[in-house]
């Protein structure tokens, strides 16, 4: 298995659309044009490194919008993810499922993504993993 690094980018949704990835000053203006256009979709922007959704402020102008972008990026530390311990392959396994990295979190989606995961081969976790991989 192999792993690749991408960078730390944004992307933009208007809806199920994506408007802009990139970095977040692009972000954040495509978001601003679609909530100018009096979009009636949810706009959302994302942080592709940890995929949480942040929270901007887009009223005013775009000159408005990239000042508190600059305020946010001066705010925001960037953080550091925390080491893996080392794995002991000496150790004796014990029984059930082999520990294979797998964490469980909770999800917060509307009915409808529900209902588009469950339609997909394999199921929801699945997808998410393909969608996460792609």
């Amino acid at each position: 298995m192999s792993t690749t690094t991408r960078p730390s980018g944004y992307t933009a949704f208007d809806g199920s659309v994506r408007l802009a990835s990139g970095s977040l000053e692009e972000a954040a203006l495509a978001v601003k044009r679609a909530v100018d256009a009096d979009t009636r979709e949810t706009v959302w922007v994302f942080d592709d490194a940890t995929g949480r959704s942040l929270d901007l402020n887009f009223h005013g102008t775009a000159e408005d919008v990239l000042a508190r972008v600059a305020r946010y990026r001066a705010k925001a530390a960037p953080s550091q993810p925390e080491p893996e311990p080392p794995v002991d392959d000496t150790a004796p396994r014990g029984r059930g499922r082999p520990k294979l990295g797998v964490v469980a979190r909770e999800v917060t989606l509307l009915p409808r993504h529900w209902e588009w995961l469950a339609a997909q081969p394999g199921g929801a976790s699945v997808a998410l993993r393909k969608l996460v991989e792609a």
